[in-house]
Parts: C-alpha cells; structure tokens; sequence
C-alpha cells in the first residue's frame, strides 16, 4: 500500500464516479477484521490509511478506566500516565501496533474490498439506468429460454420475460431481437433485475411513437391504448393542429407505419380512432368496424346502450365479446349492445335516464384497421 495505491483509487474515483473517502474507509473496515482474524485477536483496533501516501498504520485503541475487566480494550490510570502523564480517566488511549507482514494482507484485503465496490457502483449505475427506463420501449436479444420465461440481453442487464408477459402463441429463439416494455426494476444480490413485457398496452404506445414522428413532436397524442396482446388492439389518437389528420399519420404512408408496428408485435390487429370528448362520437368509432344507428348514453352511471343494424350485430360485439370489450376499456364508457329490431321491442322505462344520440356523425377517415379478418 502506497502512493501508486491512492492515484489508483483516484482513478477509480474518475471512471467509475466512485467517492476516493467512501472507498479508503470500506478498506479501513475490512483491515480491521482482517487484522483480528489474521493476529487472533478481540482488541480493540482501528486502522488508518494516509490519504496522500497510502501508508497503513494499526492502532490499538483502549478506554481509561478506574477498574479495568476487559484488558484488550481498557487500561489504567496509572498505566496510561507512565506513557503520558496527562491522561485521565475517560480518554482514550492510542498506540501503534501494524504487524511488519500486515502489508501483504492489506494489500489483498484492499483489493477484494476495490473488486466488491466496483461490482456494487456498477449494479448500482445499471439500476439506476433501467429505473429511469421504465415506462420505455428498449431492444434486446434473446439469450436463454428457461421454464417458458425468456432471458433477455439488453447488453449491461439481463431482462426477465415471465410467462404471463409474453404475447399468446408467440415463439422465442435464441438470438431472436425483440422490442420489449420495462415494467418494473429491481434490486437483488446479483444485480437488479429487469422485468419486461410484450403484452403491456404502454408497448404499443411506445412503438407508435418509434413509427410516427408527429407523436415524437407532440403534433399528435396517444389518448388511450386498449389491448388484447396477440389478437387486437384499439388505439385513440388526437392532434391539436387542425392540419394535422392523427388516424391518417399514424397508418403512414401505404399504412407502412402502422404495418412496422403490426409486424413488431406478429400480425396483431391495430384498430385507430379519433379520439372525440363527445361520448356518442367516441363509442362510435370505437366499436369499429361495425356501424353504429343510435347510441344512448348515461352520464351518471358512465353507461351507454349502443343499437346496430341486426346484420352488423355480431361484428359490433365482436369473437367472444372483444371487440365491444376493447372499445368499452378505450372509453372507460360501460357499453350494452342491442340490434336494431330488440331496440325496438324494448320498454321505453328500459331506456329511462338516457340521452339518446342518432346516427353519431363519423367519418370515414376518423377511423383504421390494420390487418383487419
């Protein structure tokens, strides 16, 4: 341990962005109970490293008393005044005691302690690189696939794909890249841990504003994303220059851009909309591609009963209920769906408490369907 040792730790101060008197007090730490294991000892020590030399001194330290128990860590009045006689009860003695062979472990000492610290500055960097991440869409590599959970390369971190965030009936290889949402990070033993998604609606937004250069400026706003992951997905989108068409921008041009994201997430079918505060306008358009006679909507209860050609029936409610789910998660609206001959049958004390809106006004080009059946 010497002058080369400080301008090294002065280094890693530099590069590593590691605190020089952080670092020279853990070595100090572990001299310690270096020196007690190694001298078999309990006394009562305390090292010191020189900040500009690198010179190690051990220093027995003992407490004055009056009745001494405990030898290793108390001395006498009397015994102290012999070395200087103006010592009194209460201070505390110091005297040099480094062993002639302690720079050899010191210098191991020191350096395991540099090892572990430089390990734990780096965790740490990485974890708070990621935690500043979440919430954003990052690329990564497949590396191992263990269990149905997929290990990802994200180059200073591995991802953790669980089962539950990986999009249905989609299949991983080794070395496969993919776009994945960073939900959440972690700290554990061996580093913090990445938690990613391929099912999070937050994916979707985040690929969209990859794809759209409008969103990236805030010409256009992603209002509310709803998603089943590997089926459909229902976007809303709006602009507040009238210049601007947001459904038309975020399809691009030959529908290129709304195709890369189709093509990122295998095939998934992405429904855009016109975002409209007018409730009868919005759940329109969301119940696309089905058309839309009447809605009838209950600004209490935020419920609204929505009539359809009987032909278009099915298509409103969609396979198994998810397209009227996904508009309903879109709007944050409650919707009941009749055809327009059970609308007709119904009482009129059924429809008590609503607004009825005819034939809510949508555009053709308020709305798009990627990849539509």
């Amino acid at each position: 341990m010497n002058k080369e040792f400080i301008e090294a730790v002065e280094a890693l101060e530099r590069e590593k962005h590691m605190s020089k008197d952080m670092l020279i007090e853990a070595i100090e730490s572990a001299l310690v109970s270096a020196y007690k294991k190694n001298y078999g000892t309990s006394q009562n020590v305390r090292v010191n490293i020189d900040r500009e030399s690198g010179d190690i001194d051990v220093f027995m330290r003992r407490d004055i008393v009056e009745e001494v128990e405990d030898e290793f860590s108390q001395c006498s009045l009397e015994e102290a005044q012999e070395i200087d006689p103006e010592y009194e009860l209460g201070d505390v003695i110091e005297y040099r005691v480094t062993p002639q062979d302690f720079g050899r472990i010191a210098a191991q000492t020191a350096k395991q302690v540099v090892v572990q610290r430089i390990r734990e500055t780096e965790r740490g960097m990485i974890y708070d690189d990621y935690i500043s991440r979440q919430g954003e869409a990052v690329t990564g590599v497949v590396q191992r696939v263990s269990n149905n959970t997929v290990f990802v390369n994200m180059g200073s971190a591995e991802g953790i794909l669980s089962a539950g965030e990986q999009i249905p009936g989609e299949k991983y290889n080794v070395n496969d890249r993919l776009k994945v949402f960073v939900m959440d990070v972690k700290r554990s033993t061996k580093g913090p841990q990445v938690f990613l998604s391929r099912t999070h609606p937050g994916l979707v937004k985040k690929l969209f504003e990859l794809e759209v250069p409008e969103i990236q400026e805030g010409t256009i706003e992603i209002k509310s994303v709803s998603r089943e992951a590997g089926s459909r997905t229902k976007i809303a989108v709006c602009t507040y220059d009238e210049n601007v068409d947001p459904v038309g921008s975020c399809v691009g041009p030959r529908g290129q851009r709304v195709q890369a994201v189709v093509d990122e997430l295998g095939g998934e079918k992405i429904d855009i909309i016109n975002w409209s505060d007018d409730p009868g306008k919005m759940i329109s358009a969301a119940l696309s591609p089905s058309k839309v006679e009447m809605v009838l909507i209950n600004e209490e209860e935020k419920s609204a009963l929505v009539v359809v050609p009987d032909y278009q029936l099915s298509l409103a409610i969609g396979k198994e209920g998810q397209n009227v789910r996904l508009a309903a998660r879109l709007c944050g609206w409650k919707i009941d769906i009749k055809s327009h001959t059970k609308f007709e049958e119904m009482e009129e004390t059924e429809t008590d408490g609503m607004t009825a809106i005819i034939e809510p006004e949508i555009d053709a080009e308020d709305v798009a369907v990627a990849e539509e059946d």
